[in-house]
């Protein structure tokens, strides 16, 4: 049995996370990426004057964040992980039953320990089958729709865009019923994650903080989670950047291996320099699985500077540090 050190993140207000795909204000992400996440707390340290490490490291590594629900501050939570990609699934008759596996997105602590010791879900069970609310899947008595998305109509003034008539845009909001919220797995040295957190739930995380979004309350906790002991293949719980190609060519080297790649970018959001794009680089997703055998919980990747080489001020821009370590469990296949 593992005992993982986790964040709770409790919002108390609306949250709006950029979709990096369309850049369109009109659609919000309901997850937050471990870099992002990372990177927003080596941001708010950087601007109360804390001395960072020079390679970018904090001390800690954290997984992307994922959601859980509470019926309230005293209930107990139902922590939900993202289903491995190389989850297997059984052939269903039903075919109303086939959509409704399919559907499913995440599982909670009880039917994740099962799928990282081996166990194929929805095969002999019906039971399997009547937990899955939407995009979950527990015993527990979850809302389906526990995270809400709401669009409301915004507008951009003329006199700050030059144009003859005010432009009207959408913004989709996200929101959490009851006290749920979104979580964070954290292995190492917590004194600096502690120390971003206060500030952060301060500022606000994601977009349009200026007007009220993105605040939350946050608190430490523990999560036990029954772990293999000799599994060939890791499960990614954040997004990864392998330090090496060798180290690449030894994690996918196997015909059980399941991934998807993400480009991490963007706009450098820091005066004077916001007209210029970060560096690109690419990693794998949260969920991925890796021919990697771990004992226990562990860490792999690389943080990497996006600083781009232009300068044209001679003000000179600061690292752009974006984390690709990742948090790996065990899983047997």
């Amino acid at each position: 049995m593992a005992t993982l050190k986790i964040c709770k993140l409790h919002f108390t207000a609306p949250l709006h996370i950029g979709d990096r795909k369309n850049d369109d204000y009109g659609i919000s992400q309901r997850t937050i990426t471990s870099d992002t996440m990372y990177a927003a707390m080596t941001a708010v340290l950087a601007k109360t004057g804390v001395s960072l490490p020079a390679d970018g490291d904090l001390g800690f590594t954290i997984s992307s964040l994922f959601p859980y629900y509470q019926e309230s501050s005293t209930s107990p939570s139902v922590y939900f992980f993202p289903q491995p990609l190389q989850a297997q699934m059984p052939h269903l008759e039903d075919l109303g039953e086939r959509k409704k596996v399919k559907k499913v997105k995440w599982l909670d602590t009880q039917y994740y320990e099962r799928v990282l010791n081996g166990v194929r879900l929805f095969d002999n069970s019906r039971e399997d089958i009547g937990s899955i609310h939407g995009e979950y899947l527990s015993k527990a008595d979850v809302p389906s729709d526990f995270i809400k998305s709401q669009v409301i109509q915004r507008v951009t003034l003329k006199s700050r865009i030059g144009a003859e008539d005010a432009l009207p845009y959408y913004v989709d909001r996200v929101s959490f019923r009851d006290y749920a919220g979104l979580y964070f797995i954290v292995e190492g040295n917590t004194d600096l994650l502690e120390k971003a957190m206060t500030l952060l739930s301060l500022e606000g995380i994601g977009t349009d903080r200026n007007v009220g979004n993105g605040f939350f309350d946050y608190e430490l906790a523990e999560l036990n989670l029954k772990l293999p002991a000799n599994a060939s293949h890791a499960v990614s719980l954040s997004l990864m950047i392998p330090e090496s190609k060798e180290q690449f060519e030894t994690l996918v080297d196997s015909d059980l291996v399941a991934y998807d790649i993400e480009r991490r970018g963007g706009w450098i959001t820091t005066y004077p320099f916001q007209t210029l794009r970060k560096n690109a680089i690419y990693g794998f997703t949260s969920g991925s699985v890796f021919a990697q055998k771990v004992s226990g919980v562990e860490t792999i990747g690389r943080i990497v500077n996006l600083r781009p080489d232009v300068e044209f001020t001679e003000e000179k821009l600061h690292p752009i540090w974006r984390s690709g370590k990742s948090i790996l469990l065990p899983i047997i296949l």
